[in-house]
């Protein structure tokens, strides 16, 4: 059950976050603010919901180290998706034609904050960790990766080319990067810097949502390997390579500092079972 709650909790506030933004009618200040309000109020329930069902401090989201870990995987994420970027633009297949709107910028940064932390804590955070527990690192991280390509699917550009590429390159890289140093905080600055760069910063699609334009006026072309096509740059071949690059990476590190979990056999998982709160 603390599965069903953790995930209940954190999926209401995601929710109502999202209701709230809707009825924003992308007014970009009211937008940053109600996205900072979910991403703030989601981390909240989260904390409530974990320290009330399993009984333990709440040390992934441990505010100890909280603003330079996410401060660095925003700054990765951004870093990540420049290259990505530079690569098709080296190509001809991503052009700028001037300044686009600052004030869209402002309102994609409140919806990716919102973004990203749900979705951490919703994927990384309850399932990837549950899931970890009972049956190991290596099983944990491929099918909540796979999930999560799958969940993309909704969206209104989405591809099935699209929903693999974001399993390997997002769902392995940033469940990668929480097993390696077990916490949210680096993954959730990623998600968040590798999606404000693509919105906010570069002005493309992200993941197939039909994004609003952000600061800039640009555009993508070209073969979908390259440029990603209506999926946007998530959807190229340079996006998978980088994100593939870093699950190993993080993965090289997890293993040096002992935190990959093996398969746990069924008496183990019936017995740490046994000894959860219900």
């Amino acid at each position: 059950m603390r599965l069903v709650w953790q995930l209940a909790a954190v999926a209401l506030i995601a929710f109502l976050g999202g209701q709230a933004l809707n009825a924003a009618d992308g007014t970009p200040w009211l937008v940053l603010v109600i996205g900072l309000a979910t991403a703030v109020l989601a981390v909240i329930a989260y904390r409530w919901v974990v320290a009330k069902t399993e009984r333990r401090p709440v040390t992934e989201l441990g505010r100890p180290g909280a603003v330079g870990q996410t401060s660095l995987g925003t700054l990765l994420g951004v870093v990540m998706f420049g290259f990505v970027i530079a690569n098709i633009a080296f190509l001809g297949h991503y052009t700028v034609d001037g300044l686009g709107s600052p004030g869209g910028a402002v309102g994609l940064l409140g919806f990716m904050a919102a973004a990203a932390v749900t979705e951490e804590l919703l994927f990384r955070g309850v399932l990837l960790r549950i899931v970890e527990g009972r049956f190991g690192s290596g099983i944990a991280l491929a099918s909540v990766s796979l999930l999560f390509g799958l969940i993309h699917l909704v969206n209104p550009n989405a591809t099935l080319w699209g929903a693999v590429a974001i399993a390997i390159e997002a769902g392995g890289m940033l469940g990668a990067a929480y097993i390696a140093t077990r916490n949210l905080w680096l993954p959730i600055g990623l998600h968040f810097g590798w999606n404000t760069a693509a919105s906010a910063l570069f002005s493309t699609e992200v993941s197939g949502n039909g994004t609003p334009q952000g600061l800039l006026d640009a555009a993508t072309s070209g073969p979908v390997a390259v440029s990603g096509g209506a999926f946007g740059p998530e959807g190229s071949l340079y996006a998978v390579g980088f994100g593939a690059l870093m699950t190993v990476v993080f993965l090289w590190i997890a293993k040096r500092r002992g935190n990959l979990q093996p398969i746990r056999r069924r008496a183990d998982r019936t017995a740490a079972a046994a000894t959860l709160p219900r």
